[in-house]
């Protein structure tokens, strides 16, 4: 049996993917969690197969958790589910750690398959991100401005990019706004703009924000 633990902020996605998984006679959701910090205390206590995790959770996002799962259950197989396109953060979660990157509009077809494979120890990834990832280990490959960020300054830059305050940011990441702040102005400089409206350009330009 593949025991599965599902982290996600919205009870009815949760429920969803539950109705999906128990059709399936060797694999069983055997715990929930609605933030990264439930999610971590029940890994902590509790031996599961795959961790489904949100990327976008309230307090502690999912990259977050993904990073420090790695470090406390570094061969425990994580699977991201998240409404982001692939574009946007795929190949920093697959650097960071996942075994799987599942958008949420292609759950229904994928999830099982995904868990099955991370389960035996492969990588679940679609064609296109297969293909990108090619690239990014093309030494020769040249960078964008974007891909010179840090994981933070990138979620701050797709955040700004998406129409969102400072504040909101703030908000959104448990930051202080002075911090995300410091973090936009970083990200100006790394990326030779002057302004919000520059960013939000490069961002819509870039594939970067929906």
């Amino acid at each position: 049996m593949i025991n599965v633990v599902i982290a996600d902020d919205h009870p009815i996605v949760r429920a969803g993917l539950k109705q999906i998984i128990t059709e399936e006679a060797d694999i069983a959701v055997v715990g929930e969690a609605s933030n990264g910090v439930e999610l971590l205390n029940l890994v902590r206590h509790h031996d599961y197969n795959v961790v489904l995790l949100d990327l976008s959770m309230p307090g502690m996002d999912g990259l977050d958790v993904l990073k420090q799962l790695k470090i406390e259950k570094p061969h425990l197989p994580v699977v991201i589910l998240t409404i982001h396109p692939e574009s946007q953060y795929a190949l920093r979660i697959i650097k960071a750690g996942a075994s799987g990157y599942l958008t949420k509009a292609s759950a229904d077809e994928e999830l099982i398959r995904a868990i099955r494979k991370v389960h035996r120890g492969g990588k679940y990834i679609s064609p296109s991100l297969a293909e990108k990832i090619a690239f990014a280990l093309d030494e020769d490959a040249s960078r964008l401005p974007h891909e010179t960020l840090s994981d933070r300054e990138y979620q701050v830059l797709c955040l700004i990019g998406s129409g969102k305050t400072v504040s909101q940011v703030a908000e959104s990441l448990a930051l202080s706004v002075k911090t995300v702040s410091t973090y936009r102005a970083r990200i100006l400089e790394k990326m030779h703009l002057e302004n919000n409206a520059e960013l939000i350009h490069y961002a819509v330009q870039n594939g970067l924000v929906e």
